[in-house]
Formats: structure tokens, sequence, C-alpha cells
């Protein structure tokens, strides 16, 4: 990886759709050599898929919390993965420093929804409860790297 290979990334960041030719405009390359450049960082799992994102309002998903989870006990990042994947409204999840043992980022239709979900969460075993913040508006969304 150089200097060439991650503006070719950030620019499709920016654009997933971008042209090879329009790609090559910006950093100095021809289109075959940004080809060649994507395709071996396809090949090397620099790259791992190329994706639409959509709206989550559009998807039905317009709630959006994000939630603490404190466990009983010691619980391990395996069983919290197991626990949460069963919920299909968690979007993002990853364990934490602090009192809580993770964070969670989920989406739902509406507020019942989200509440049933949480219970969902709240009744797993070794879960001692959460604490949960709705989004109201987005300040920032930055795609992830």
């Amino acid at each position: 990886m150089d200097n060439l290979d991650f503006s070719i990334i950030d620019l499709l960041r920016q654009n997933a759709r971008a042209g090879y030719g329009d790609i090559g405009a910006v950093v100095g390359l021809s289109a075959s050599a940004v080809k060649r450049r994507v395709d071996r960082m396809v090949g090397d799992g620099v790259i791992r898929g190329f994706t639409v994102q959509v709206d989550p309002a559009v998807d039905g998903l317009a709630t959006e919390a994000y939630v603490e989870l404190f466990c009983r006990g010691t619980v391990s990042p395996a069983e919290l993965q197991r626990i949460l994947s069963t919920v299909p409204e968690v979007v993002d999840a990853g364990t934490v420093t602090g009192s809580a043992d993770a964070i969670v980022h989920m989406r739902s239709r509406d507020i019942p929804s989200l509440e049933g979900a949480l219970e969902r969460v709240r009744n797993a075993p070794n879960v001692d409860h959460t604490r949960s913040a709705i989004v109201l508006s987005k300040l920032i969304n930055r795609q992830p790297a």
C-alpha cells in the first residue's frame, strides 16, 4: 500500500461508482493502472466489497438508539456476540472500557419495536441491565474505514 492506493481508496469511499478514468485523472494514473491497483487491493482483501448505502428511514428503520449493556459477572465477547446476534435490530456492537460491558447500536421501526428489542436483550442470560439513549438528530455521519 502506498499513497496512491490510499488516494484511490479515499475516492472510492466518496463514490464507489467512480470510473477508473475519473479516479486516474485525480491521482495521476491511467485508467488501466487504477484498475490493476483496485484489482490487487480486492485480491489482497484490502477492499472487501462495493456496496450501496440506503437511508435507514427508507428501509423503515428511522428510530435509532445507543445502548450500554451491563452484564452479571464476567461474560466473554463471544457470548455477547451470540446474545446480540439474535436481535435483528442490533446493527453494530462492541465491548468497551468503563462500567458498561458493551455498547450496542440499534435501529428499529419505532419506539415500541425498539422497546421489544431492548426487552429481548435484557432477558438474555447474564444481562443485568441496559441504559439507552435515543438519537434525536445525527450531527456527523462518517462512513467506517
